[in-house]
C-alpha cells in the first residue's frame, strides 16, 4: 500500500519485498517455472512474471528497492516541530476545547508549515510517527500537582512511609451500582440500532466499599463489603461503623500493619472514626490529595467491573443486581494480575524512590 502524500511502504516492508525478489532471482538462474517460484513465498504468479522480465533486462540490480515512493511533505525535523505545537493544545491555537481532530491537525499544518494535507494523509502521517486516537484522561483544574507529587513520593508502594512501617498499602473507595446498566457495545445488523431493555420503575442502587491491598513480595488482595440493607434507621449509605468493621476485617485477613489511603468523604472524618484510628497502633491513615481519583487503584476496579460484569445487563430485580456485582468482585479477587494492573494504571509503581 502506498500513500499519495509521501511515505509509501515502511522501511521494514520495503526490505522484506526486496528480499523476496532477490530470492526469486536465484530461482531465475535455475530456470524454474514462475508458478513454482510463487508458491513458497505466497506471491502472485503475475508478480513473479514481472520480476523475471526486469531481471532478464537488467539483472539482479533491477530488483533492488528504489526507496520510498515519494518523500513525505513533512520531514522528521518538521514533524518534531509539529509535535511541539500539538503539545501546546488546541486552545493555544484558537480552538474552543482541548480535543485534537484530524481536521484541526490538517489546519495547523497548513498554518504553520504552509503544506497541504488531506485528512487521510494526516492520519497516515500521525500513525507513522507513533500517534493514535485515544480516550483522554480528565483532570480538574483545581488539582494541586505539587501536593500530588509530594504525596506520591511518601506513600507510593515502596515509598518512604510505607517502607518504614513495613505495612500493607490499602486503598479504599466506594461506588454505587444501579438497575440501569452502563451500555458498552454489542453487534447488530448495520442500520438497525440494537436495543438493551432495562427496568424503568426501580431506581434501586447497591453501594459497595472495597479495599485494594498491596505489599512487596505478597499477592495483591481485594476485600469488599456491600452496604447493609436492613438498617433500623433506614440509612442507605455506609456509616463510619461500617468502615470500621471493614478495616477490622482487612487487618485480620492481612495479618499486619496497614497504611490506609482514602478520600475526604465526610464519613471518613467523623469523631468516631478518628477515635477508632487513634486507638489502633497497627493502623495509619492518610487522605488522598483532593481532585486526584486517578491515584486510587480501586477506581480502576470499578471501571473493570462496569465494563465486564454489569455492562449491557438487564437485571431482573435488585437481588439479581447484588448477585452480579458480588460475582464480579469474587472473580476479581482471584485475578491478581488485574489488581496489579489497576495499581500500574495509577503510575504509582513508577514513582517510588
Amino acid at each position: 500500500m502506498r500513500y499519495a502524500q509521501g511515505g509509501g511502504l515502511a522501511d521494514e516492508r520495503r526490505a522484506f519485498r526486496e528480499r523476496l525478489r532477490m530470492e526469486a532471482a536465484e530461482w531465475f538462474v535455475l530456470s524454474e517455472e514462475n508458478a513454482v517460484i510463487a508458491h513458497d513465498p505466497r506471491v502472485s504468479v503475475r508478480s513473479v512474471q514481472r520480476w523475471r522480465r526486469a531481471w532478464s533486462q537488467g539483472g539482479p540490480r533491477t530488483l533492488a528497492s528504489k526507496g520510498p515512493a515519494s518523500l513525505p511533505l513533512l520531514s522528521d525535523e518538521l514533524f518534531a516541530v509539529l509535535e511541539q505545537e500539538l503539545a501546546k493544545g488546541p486552545v493555544a491555537h484558537g480552538w474552543p476545547d482541548q480535543t485534537w481532530t484530524l481536521a484541526r491537525v490538517k489546519t495547523l499544518i497548513g498554518r504553520r508549515f504552509h503544506k497541504s494535507y488531506t485528512v487521510q494523509g494526516v492520519a497516515a502521517l500521525l500513525k507513522r510517527h507513533g500517534w493514535s486516537c485515544q480516550v483522554p484522561t480528565r483532570r480538574v483544574v483545581e488539582r494541586d500537582e505539587a501536593a500530588v507529587a509530594g504525596w506520591v513520593k511518601d506513600l507510593a508502594p515502596g515509598g518512604r512511609t510505607v517502607a518504614a512501617l513495613g505495612a500493607w498499602l490499602v486503598f479504599e473507595d466506594e461506588a454505587g451500582f444501579s438497575m440501569t446498566p452502563p451500555t458498552a457495545r454489542t453487534w447488530s445488523r448495520r442500520g438497525r440500532t440494537p436495543v438493551v431493555h432495562v427496568r424503568g420503575r426501580s431506581r434501586r442502587r447497591l453501594s459497595v466499599a472495597a479495599l485494594a491491598c498491596y505489599k512487596p513480595g505478597e499477592r495483591s488482595r481485594l476485600i469488599y463489603r456491600p452496604c447493609p440493607d436492613d438498617r433500623p434507621d433506614g440509612r442507605k449509605s455506609f456509616s463510619w461503623k461500617d468502615y470500621r468493621d471493614l478495616i477490622q476485617t482487612a487487618h485480620q485477613q492481612l495479618d499486619g500493619p496497614i497504611v490506609l489511603l482514602w478520600d475526604n468523604l465526610n464519613t471518613h472524618l467523623t469523631a468516631g472514626m478518628h477515635r477508632f484510628i487513634a486507638e489502633r497502633n497497627w493502623l495509619t491513615v492518610y487522605q488522598l490529595p483532593p481532585y486526584a481519583p486517578d491515584l486510587n487503584p480501586v477506581e480502576g476496579i470499578w471501571s473493570v467491573l462496569r465494563r465486564t460484569t454489569t455492562a449491557n445487563r438487564a437485571f431482573a430485580d435488585p437481588d439479581d443486581l447484588i448477585a452480579a456485582v458480588r460475582r464480579g468482585l469474587r472473580q476479581l479477587q482471584y485475578r491478581h494480575d488485574a489488581l496489579d494492573g489497576c495499581l500500574t494504571g495509577t503510575r504509582l509503581m513508577h514513582a517510588s524512590p
